[in-house]
């Protein structure tokens, strides 16, 4: 229970983002916490990011990314001939 591992770490620090963000401006005790419309959205991007990572899901290896760039570049070719060709059809 003593080990903090970087999983959990990432799984505290989303839940509280998320609570920052849900919660908005309070005060607890001599905390005060305003962070404003911009600083709500961006502890929502943060907490959700954090719990998504903690679960696996944003630790992808270096072949999983090779092979989402080259699925992605691929879809943005086939994107292209087909608008290239929408235009030259009109």
């Amino acid at each position: 229970m003593t080990d903090l591992t970087p999983n959990s770490t990432f799984l505290i620090a989303g839940i509280v983002f998320i609570t920052i963000a849900v919660i908005g401006q309070s005060k607890l005790g001599f905390i005060e916490i305003n962070p404003g419309c911009f600083g709500r959205f961006l502890a929502l991007f943060i907490g959700i990011s954090s719990l998504l990572y903690a679960l696996g899901l944003l630790n992808f290896s270096a072949e999983t990314l090779d092979l989402l760039r080259t699925s992605l570049t691929e879809q943005i070719k086939q994107s292209i001939s087909s608008i290239n060709d929408l235009f030259q059809g009109s």
